[in-house]
């Protein structure tokens, strides 16, 4: 496969280029994916975040909680512990996924310093 270069010039694409280019595509695509999945962290972190204000200010002893589809009626000592659990396993989540963000970018950016310094402008690894 030939590409034109910006001098005019034909640069060839080889194996290792096509692979290159392959991989920042997957890169890409996780980091949309990942993205999606730190968005719906936070989100959750939120809602908890909320959950437990609104516990602080009930002043029922018993309160009703959701677990999958059924709400029980549990004391309002262990919905707090529960709550706080439930948000340490979430920032630990969202802890992770933006750490694997951060790697995926950093892969992403070598990409296209080498992609970009055999083909310059003759490819476009930029979003529209």
């Amino acid at each position: 496969m030939q590409q034109a270069g910006a001098s005019g010039s034909e640069v060839e694409v080889t194996w290792e280029d096509q692979q290159n280019i392959n991989k920042f595509g997957r890169l890409n695509n996780r980091l949309h994916e990942l993205e999606d999945e730190i968005k719906i962290a936070k989100e959750t972190n939120e809602s908890l975040e909320d959950a437990s204000n609104e516990l602080i200010l009930t002043d029922e002893d018993i309160v009703r909680f959701q677990i999958g589809e059924v709400f029980a009626h549990i004391p309002k000592d262990e919905v707090e512990i529960r709550i706080e659990q439930m948000k340490e396993v979430t920032e630990k989540n969202l802890e992770k996924l933006t750490e694997e963000k951060e790697s995926i970018l950093s892969q992403m950016a070598e990409l296209k310093k080498i992609l970009y310094g055999k083909f310059n402008d003759s490819i476009n690894l930029e979003e529209d």
